[in-house]
């Protein structure tokens, strides 16, 4: 295991022990993978750091990067830190006036844009943004006939960089080794859940605690290969990706384009996978869903083989060992049933596949292990990294274990943490860092409590925990994922506690899903809106929801809910980019629904804008049906 203290050094290192011996980034093209060496990777970074340098670039300045992954986002990141510069990652969806804001706070004199479309954004704010100097392109596709000065593209630093080298020898290397742990590495914001988003100021220890003390754990070795799908505005990719792909030596992969990220996966094959908990709920839907739909002996087939990894699956998380009869019939299975069908999702070699971000329901999780998966939940925070996950002992309910070297505690029902992992504070708001950071211990805000095996169980946000009016307390976000398994629910809100006597769910449908339900059921529908309040879809819903209420205690019950007319949308703020509810936002904007549906309405009438296949968009009035399960 490495000792470097700080990220470009740790991608020296492996570039010292691989070179041209072992590929560390494979990117499709045209249809093509391209593969990069160690050597090439370092040698990039070096040329556009040197490049940065050349540019003004100075110790402890901001770098802004916004774009999808791809080589060219990794290679900014270990450039602007070996010249001593933060890094500052913005979501590729960030629209203009969360450009204009995360840039402009955080005083980012350079800015990495990934194509025209990030140009774009960044231009039409560039006047309230004073401190920029530079906006570096590397995708010049569309850009070829702009001029304005601000712009330069990435093969102009790269020149640069190599002359500058030219004229000042090995600074590249010299600049390496002036960096240290404690230097600051990254600024990253904030989902924005409850408020403005906060710069969390991480140092390069900071990061590499969570890397070496939770990856270093998993068994992961320099032959795997793990596809790089999640944001680096995430702090889990800068974990995994960033830093993960050097401390192992594994090959990183990138898909062509965002939309063809399903495809590049199944042809790649990665042994180690990321997703989020929504895509795992959204996998499981799918896979129902076309069983449901295909020939009758694939049906027979899976509900044949279904319970056999069901029956694997429980055996390993209880840590028994199968019978000769079990590994025989379960060998059989994975031939009929389980190969073909990850092999379809491109997930027939992977070791081990991870969840996180928001947790995945014991029932969704239980079907992805049942499959084959190695799944393992992760649970952390922007600012304290990994607080707890899954290793050898996996346990579907839990988080798993706080990794060596973390101190986790629950405080007055808080989860609290105290680590090298956590850290420095927040950008420019030292009100906002003395409310989370005591006496070293960073307070979550996130409700929870160890069990027998102190494997760490979440609950919920400690502020959205709701209390009936006779005194029960339950955990939206549960309810909330356990709907989320039906494969006809695409995302749900939960209402309850103060003045709301029963707990409500706001649903949204799964339009994909439930549009092919509706056209084997002859329901005739023509937006979103108008399918999403036809009766045979509420009956239908109402059956999902039914079954939901069957695993929850009665307290917890669903009483009522309602179709909602549209999706959630992060750029109606309503979600955050890694797709939390903003639930005190939504409450408050969809009040007089809320308020329909705790005074016994049975309908409202509301306003929606629509989108038709055409092109167009028009606003429409609808009336939103209130279904009681009494």
């Amino acid at each position: 295991m490495t000792e470097s203290d700080t990220l470009p050094k740790l991608l020296k290192q492996a570039y010292e022990k691989y070179k041209d011996k072992k590929v560390a980034m494979r990117r499709k093209d045209l249809g093509i993978w391209n593969e990069y060496t160690w050597k090439d990777y370092y040698e990039n970074v070096k040329y556009f750091s040197l490049g940065l340098v050349s540019l003004g670039l100075k110790p402890a300045k901001k770098v802004a990067i916004i774009g999808d992954n791809d080589v060219e986002y990794y290679v900014a990141e270990y450039a602007a830190q070996a010249a001593g510069g933060v890094v500052v990652p913005l979501y590729s969806d960030a629209g203009h006036a969360e450009i204009e804001f995360t840039v402009g706070h955080s005083e980012s004199t350079f800015v990495l844009a990934h194509d025209q479309e990030q140009v774009d954004k960044l231009l039409k704010v560039q006047n309230a943004l004073p401190n920029l100097r530079k906006i570096i392109y590397w995708d010049p596709k569309g850009l070829w006939n702009y001029e304005e000065p601000i712009l330069i593209s990435w093969e102009e630093v790269l020149r640069q960089g190599r002359k500058y080298e030219e004229e000042h020898g090995e600074v590249f290397e010299e600049n390496i080794a002036k960096g240290k742990g404690d230097d600051l590495a990254l600024i990253l914001y904030t989902s924005g859940t409850t408020g403005v988003p906060k710069g969390a100021m991480l140092t390069h220890e900071n990061l590499l605690f969570s890397t070496k003390s939770y990856l270093g754990a998993q068994g992961l070795t320099e032959e795997d290969e793990y596809f790089s799908y999640m944001s680096p505005a995430w702090m889990t990719e800068q974990i995994y990706g960033i830093a993960g792909g050097p401390y192992l030596g594994m090959t990183t992969n990138f898909a062509e384009e965002a939309g063809t990220v399903k495809e590049d996966v199944r042809e790649i094959g990665p042994t180690i996978i990321f997703y989020g908990s929504r895509l795992w709920e959204s996998t499981a839907s799918t896979i129902q869903v076309k069983i449901a739909d295909t020939a009758a002996i694939k049906r027979f087939i899976y509900r044949l083989c279904l319970p056999i990894g069901q029956k694997m699956f429980k055996l390993n998380i209880e840590s028994k060992e199968a019978s000769f009869f079990w590994k025989a019939v379960y060998k059989l299975a994975w031939v009929a049933l389980f190969e073909p069908l990850l092999d379809k999702l491109g997930l027939s070699k992977v070791r081990i596949a991870y969840t996180g971000g928001t947790v995945l329901s014991p029932e969704s999780f239980s079907f992805i292990g049942a499959l084959g998966l190695g799944l393992r939940q992760v649970y952390g925070s922007t600012e304290a990294g990994v607080i707890a996950g899954h290793r050898d002992y996996i346990k579907p309910h839990t988080l798993g274990e706080p990794p060596p070297g973390a101190d986790v505690k629950i405080k007055n029902g808080e989860i609290v943490v105290k680590s090298p992992g956590v850290f420095q504070g927040y950008y420019k708001n030292p009100e906002e860092t003395a409310k989370v950071l005591k006496d070293g211990w960073f307070h979550t805000g996130d409700a929870g409590f160890f069990d027998e095996d102190v494997h760490l169980i979440f609950m919920d946000r400690v502020s959205e925990l709701l209390k009936l009016p006779d005194g029960e307390r339950f955990a939206p976000q549960f309810i909330e994922s356990t709907l989320r398994f039906s494969p006809y629910i695409k995302d749900a809100m939960i209402l309850g506690g103060k003045d709301k006597p029963y707990i409500s769910a706001v649903i949204i449908i799964d339009y994909e899903n439930i549009g092919k339900w509706a056209e084997d059921h002859k329901v005739v529908y023509t937006t979103f809106t108008d399918l999403s309040q036809k009766a045979e879809v509420c009956d239908l819903i109402q059956k999902e929801v039914e079954k939901t209420n069957e695993s929850l205690p009665s307290t917890a019950k669903v009483k009522k809910f309602v179709n909602l007319h549209k999706e959630f949308d992060p750029d109606e703020a309503e979600l955050t980019r890694t797709r939390k509810l903003r639930r005190g936002f939504m409450e408050d904007k969809y009040r007089e629904l809320v308020d329909a549906i705790y005074s016994n309405k049975k309908d409202l009438t509301a306003e929606a804008y629509v989108r038709y296949r055409d092109g167009r968009t028009g606003k429409i009035t609808t009336s939103v049906n209130i279904k009681s399960l009494d």
